[in-house]
């Protein structure tokens, strides 16, 4: 199998590539040099030339305040960008793999977001992005994987546990939200279950963060010090308190149920991969 993976210079991208290596498949990374999404040609250039069996597109406007001001930029990437590989996807009849987001839904109550729940208010520019995304994928790409994910870390770039770490040098007492509920992704395992993906046909859309456990940011950052053997204080506030120019979700609760039913092996606890994590970055 000769896979496509936009994005490849971001943490999810990277790993896809490295999980398809060790299948023995051969993964043709491309980022915006050999491949600018929001260029229609261009992409069906690069896609029909390099003769693949399927497409991971994780390349995305992710900078979620940044969108609030620049919206036709972050549209032309995450929505018409998508777009242009969705319809190649869907004129040569391989499957598509398109990474959304739980920011599709508005973000409050307290149950977790099935993957067939209606998308009724996206909460922000960049929800509304990727769900435009989404919607394309679904037009364009018959043979479509939409998986949704939260609050992702993984090795190559910027991710909340690094950025607490950083802090820890130079702070002895951190503010953290404590509203927003949710779970974790390492994109590491998530790499394994999209790989997992291609080797099936069970399309459709997936909710997909590692398990144990709904948690808040104040509760990540209590155990990345803990497991990472940092002293620091750790105060809770409130979202409100905070004041970010994007809305969060007060609710990034996911469930996964679809993935067991389907067959697909769930990704392991977040306290596991935050241990194997911190055992790579600490390296």
């Amino acid at each position: 199998m000769r896979v496509l993976v936009t994005g490849v210079k971001g943490q999810l991208g990277h790993d896809v590539m490295n999980e398809l290596e060790k299948r023995g498949y051969e993964g043709v990374g491309v980022d915006v040099e050999e491949m600018d999404i929001t260029d229609a040609e261009a992409v069906d250039k690069v896609i029909h030339e390099a003769h693949v069996d399927a497409v991971v597109h994780c390349a995305a406007w992710t900078a979620v305040d940044a969108a609030e001001d620049n919206v036709d930029m972050c549209r032309k990437v995450n929505a018409y960008g998508t777009e242009n590989i969705a319809k190649i996807c869907g004129e040569l009849d391989i499957p598509m793999i398109y990474l959304s987001t739980d920011y599709v839904f508005d973000g409050m109550g307290e149950r977790p977001w099935e993957p067939d729940d209606p998308v009724t208010e996206p909460l922000n520019v960049y929800g509304q992005t990727k769900y435009e995304g989404e919607l394309a994928v679904e037009k364009y790409a018959k043979k479509h994987y939409i998986v949704r994910i939260a609050w992702v870390f993984g090795v190559n770039g910027k991710n909340f546990i690094k950025t607490m770490l950083k802090l820890a040098k130079t702070h002895d007492r951190l503010t953290v939200v404590d509203d927003q509920i949710g779970t974790p992704t390492y994109t590491y395992d998530l790499a394994i279950l999209l790989v997992d993906m291609l080797e099936t046909d069970k399309y459709g859309k997936y909710h997909v963060t590692n398990e144990g456990g709904y948690i808040s940011w104040y509760d990540f950052a209590k155990e990345i010090f803990r497991q990472a053997g940092v002293n620091v204080e750790v105060v809770p506030v409130t979202a409100e308190e905070y004041k970010a120019k994007a809305k969060r979700p007060y609710n990034s609760r996911m469930s996964k149920e679809k993935l067991t039913a389907n067959g697909f092996k769930r990704l392991p606890t977040w306290q596991d991969a935050l241990k194997r994590y911190l055992e790579i970055i600490r390296n």
